[in-house]
């Protein structure tokens, strides 16, 4: 696992990488995807590092409820509530997980149905 020093996402939060910031809160950041999957692509992040959604679950402080919160109010304000929207976190490798520090993809803009047609 990567360290806290060298975790890119805790260096966004720290304002030492530059990002895209669209929401933030106390415990909250809310940037845009660098490499977007559709129309809206948002990354929410706790500032606390946990490298995974199992271990943000682990911590059970109310942080959890605020990350999605947090993505709620981005879909409110990307204007894609009504539309519907994704909410994604994967957890570990086999999921897709590549920054270890657990975020939550919102997805919308578009239609995201699955399976497609």
């Amino acid at each position: 696992m990567v360290s806290e020093a060298d975790c890119l996402f805790c260096r966004i939060v720290a304002k030492e990488i530059p990002a895209r910031i669209v929401h933030e809160t106390d415990r909250t950041l809310a940037f845009r995807d660098v490499n977007p999957q559709a129309p809206t692509h948002v990354l929410v992040v706790p500032k606390d590092h946990y490298p995974t959604a199992a271990a943000l679950a682990a911590a059970d402080d109310g942080l959890t409820d605020e990350v999605i919160r947090a993505a709620h109010e981005v879909a409110e304000q990307e204007g894609i509530v009504e539309s519907g929207y994704r909410l994604v976190f994967n957890t570990g490798p086999g999921a897709g997980q590549t920054v270890f520090h657990v975020h939550g993809h919102v997805l919308g803009g578009r239609g995201l149905n699955w399976p497609p047609g």
